[in-house]
């Protein structure tokens, strides 16, 4: 299976649920990660967990408090590595070329 690449936001969720959260709890954080860059609304973040929880990248935590809390499977983990991998080879392309460039 040829996984698609992650928006950014689904990104820095599935690395907010590396810790379980709430809902709320990783729009916060995603924003502080990001220096306010990435700001998720409520109705993309919950939209994206429902969709995560579906594909079986999260789960929900069962507990007695009032907010339900997420947090990432192995198999999430797993995306993200394969994103992480992803992501360092276009950054080595391009300071590949950007350095040759330079060298002309």
């Amino acid at each position: 299976m040829l996984q698609q690449p992650l928006t950014e936001g689904v990104y820095y969720i599935l690395l907010a649920l590396y810790e379980p959260r709430h809902g709320y709890g990783i729009m916060q954080i995603v924003e502080e990660w990001s220096d306010g860059r990435v700001k998720l609304g409520a109705g993309t973040t919950y939209g994206a967990l429902k969709n995560l929880q579906e594909k079986k990248f999260i789960e929900t935590l069962a507990g007695e408090g009032r907010k339900k809390e997420y947090v990432i499977t192995s198999l999430g983990k797993q995306i993200v590595e394969a994103e992480v991998t992803r992501i360092k080879e276009l950054y080595n392309n391009g300071r590949k070329i950007i350095q040759a460039e330079g060298d002309l």
